[in-house]
């Protein structure tokens, strides 16, 4: 089942939003942090580095995982998408270190920090890039699921914090309260590190296949029975790669039917199964009755 071509499109705009928009902040914030000597400007233009590399490694693997089944991955490259999640978390918790060493530093040698109002309006234009970026990628997340792109929105929801958080310490800064600086450095640190672990989880769950949460699994177990002709449903087994849905589920149907017959039960409900979760690709098989039972035993 290929992608929809629409869905394909918003995953490369998505990609490609999340890497300009990283490369603009990098400039600014470079510049800001150059002419003012901020430690919380530090981090946040190193977050924006990672935010770059991370991007640009996002978009590189949701080109593959668009990329149709051929013979050597017949379930298609969606994962790819979660090895790029798990590359991203690796990206943000480096950098979690990175500001907490620089934050400890400071902390112990505070300075006057110089061209605040620079860094503040840096900061607002982050801001406002960084929020443009979160309310595309809610959609794209929304209409299509993509693993890379919710990784990618996390991260970039933390920045919305580490931004504010800059903007604070620049304001308090230039009222004298050099050492705030410093403390919401490492604060910001340990945001960004829980974050790079959120991250991680997510991707760790999609490359060990985990289940699909246990609502979803109860509301296809009903879809299935509630075709005419189904006697009972087992063995319902689903995953996730990429933007696509694995459902595996058995059937018993009267032992008396026609192949041909079976097979209409079971396109049935596939039918039924992808009407509501139209990311869903739905593999049925049909047992006689009381098959199931037997082979139990």
């Amino acid at each position: 089942m290929p992608l929809n071509s629409h869905h394909a499109r918003l995953l490369r705009q998505a990609t490609l939003a999340s890497l300009a928009v990283a490369c603009i902040l990098i400039v600014a914030k470079g510049i800001a942090w150059w002419l003012s000597g901020s430690v919380s400007l530090l981090a946040g233009l190193t977050d924006s580095l990672l935010d770059g590399a991370a991007s640009l490694l996002n978009l590189l693997a949701v080109h593959y995982a668009l990329r149709p089944a051929d013979e050597d991955h017949r379930y298609g490259h969606g994962k790819a998408e979660a090895l790029s999640a798990m590359a991203q978390a690796l990206f943000i918790a480096g950098s979690a270190v990175l500001i907490g060493v620089q934050a400890a530093e400071r902390l112990q040698q505070p300075q006057v920090l110089e061209g605040t109002r620079l860094g503040i309006a840096v900061m607002l234009l982050a801001l406002a890039l960084t929020a443009a970026l979160l309310l595309f990628q809610h959609r794209v997340i929304r209409l299509t699921g993509s693993t890379a792109i919710r990784a990618d929105s996390l991260h970039y929801r933390s920045d919305l914090l580490l931004n504010t958080s800059i903007l604070v310490a620049l304001v308090l800064a230039g009222f004298g309260w050099t050492r705030v600086d410093a403390l919401f450095g490492l604060g910001i640190a340990a945001y960004i590190l829980w974050s790079a672990v959120t991250i991680a989880r997510e991707a760790v769950a999609v490359l060990m296949d985990q289940e699909l949460p246990s609502e979803v699994s109860a509301r296809m177990l009903e879809l299935a029975q509630s075709v005419p002709g189904v006697l009972a449903v087992h063995d319902l087994r689903t995953r996730v790669s990429g933007t696509r849905w694995f459902v595996q589920l058995n059937l018993e149907l009267p032992g008396e039917l026609s192949l041909t017959a079976a097979h209409e039960r079971c396109v049935q409900v596939e039918t039924a199964i992808r009407a509501q979760y139209p990311r869903a690709e739905v593999l049925v098989h049909a047992d006689p009755a009381g098959a199931h039972a037997q082979d139990a035993d």
